[in-house]
């Protein structure tokens, strides 16, 4: 007879890994990493991995590992739904350096998601044009699609909005326009 730990191990693991990754993941987000397994198997190893004292919540029920301050990085968190709306195409995923906020592996090719607050869109393009690999490509997710035209540079694959709940817009530049 299997146990409990037997049944649900990896899956603690997995998720315990994820919230290492990506500290200030909300509830459902988490819930998206695990297909199938959505609702209760989700909170009862978010609540077994809390009274674990592994992981703790903030008041904005966002998960973080257990000893580190609760401040998540709102550009990688909107960088982790648009990670969350391919992850079926997903071979491998991690955190990034700046100014990439996640990189992925998907159909033998290496995606970066580069985040663009509004305001930052000169210094995210100088720092992308000097970056010279040539062996990813690029989705830039933006706080607003009027920052679109503000952005230049090379191995853009596309761009993307998140809205409040989570849902992910994509845009293409067509003869020069978004």
């Amino acid at each position: 007879m299997k146990t409990r730990s037997d049944i649900y191990g990896q899956e603690a693991t997995e998720l315990l890994r994820i919230i290492s990754l990506y500290p200030g993941l909300v509830h459902q987000q988490l819930e998206r990493f695990f297909p199938g397994k959505e609702g209760v198997v989700v909170t009862n190893l978010l609540a077994h991995l809390k009274r674990q004292g592994r992981i703790q919540p903030d008041s904005n029920d966002a998960w973080f590992p257990y000893g580190k301050t609760p401040k998540a990085d709102f550009g990688l968190m909107q960088s982790v739904w648009v990670l969350l709306d391919v992850i079926d195409r997903v071979e491998y995923h991690s955190p990034g350096s700046f100014p990439a906020k996640l990189i992925f592996f998907s159909n033998g090719e290496i995606f970066e998601i580069i985040y663009v607050a509004v305001g930052q869109e000169a210094l995210v393009t100088h720092a992308m044009k000097q970056d010279s690999r040539q062996d990813c490509r690029r989705i830039v997710l933006v706080e607003d699609a009027e920052q679109i035209p503000l952005l230049s540079f090379p191995y853009i694959a596309g761009f993307c909005t998140v809205s409040s709940t989570g849902q992910v817009l994509y845009y293409q530049r067509t003869n020069g326009g978004t």
